[in-house]
């Protein structure tokens, strides 16, 4: 994948702090740019989501970034959460922070109706082997379900805090952190942190809603298909494929299908 960015695309600054004598790191950054081109993404692609489940993939979106921007550089994340209210679906959301991108989708589709909500997350380095872990959660609340996931998988208490203007505040603890001042926070609290602790700001980063994807990079897709498959999809002569990463729709002629995979043998 290209580590450059789209020059036009709007990029959310995420400050990480040090919170001294609690013993606790802190992520906070405004979200509204970023919104707005997953908006235009999704006029783009005719992608249209009801109400509550657009909130919850913007949620995770925020919640996976601000997860990044604890992480090491060279990290990238992927989570799909299995939510059950307001309707069964899962949201996938996936990142990195060399290039910082984060993007995502909704499936409503052949989404099994049985089981408990989960959440699964996927973290890989390069030259590691990918972790893998899944975990139950309670209720329909994005931020409550990555709590959760801190908790019983990275064992370490994580707190997430919804802001005025699209701002968003993660405050993950720290060896010897102050536990049960995390545990008590409360929103009030974390507007008047820039007063009542001492914070000292370790590094910002910057993160875009951008896929990366394209045809050609689809097109492996579209190889792997039995024959029967591919006369299927190009009986009118022109394939439609939709990208699993963040819903975008393209379509490509038999004719340039063809010319590609001969390209590659």
């Amino acid at each position: 994948m290209s580590q450059m960015l789209e020059p036009d695309l709007s990029v959310v600054e995420l400050r990480s702090y040090f919170v001294r004598r609690r013993n606790a790191l802190l992520v906070r950054g405004r979200f509204s740019p970023l919104y707005l081109d997953y908006y235009l993404h999704l006029m783009q692609h005719g992608i249209q989501h009801a109400e509550p489940l657009d909130q919850a993939l913007k949620d995770g979106l925020a919640a996976i970034a601000l997860h990044l921007g604890s992480r090491p550089h060279d990290e990238t994340a992927a989570w799909t959460i299995h939510i059950k209210d307001p309707q069964r679906a899962n949201l996938f959301v996936t990142g990195s922070t060399q290039p910082g991108r984060i993007t995502g989708r909704i499936f409503t589709e052949d989404v099994k109706q049985e089981g408990e909500a989960l959440f699964i997350a996927q973290t890989s380095r390069p030259n590691q082997t990918t972790r893998q872990s899944m975990i139950e959660f309670h209720g329909a609340d994005i931020f409550k379900a990555v709590e959760e996931f801190y908790t019983t998988s990275e064992q370490r208490r994580t707190r997430l805090f919804r802001l005025p203007d699209e701002e968003f505040v993660q405050i993950s603890a720290e060896p010897d952190c102050d536990e049960i001042w995390l545990t008590e926070m409360a929103l009030e609290d974390v507007l008047e942190l820039e007063t009542t602790e001492h914070l000292t700001l370790l590094e910002t980063r910057g993160y875009v809603f951008e896929c990366g994807c394209s045809m050609e990079r689809l097109m492996p897709i579209i190889m792997r298909l039995p024959q029967d498959d591919l006369d299927h999809i190009f009986e009118d002569g022109l394939a439609q494929i939709t990208c699993p990463r963040c819903g975008a729709v393209f379509r490509t002629s038999k004719a340039t299908f063809e010319e590609w995979r001969k390209k590659q043998s």
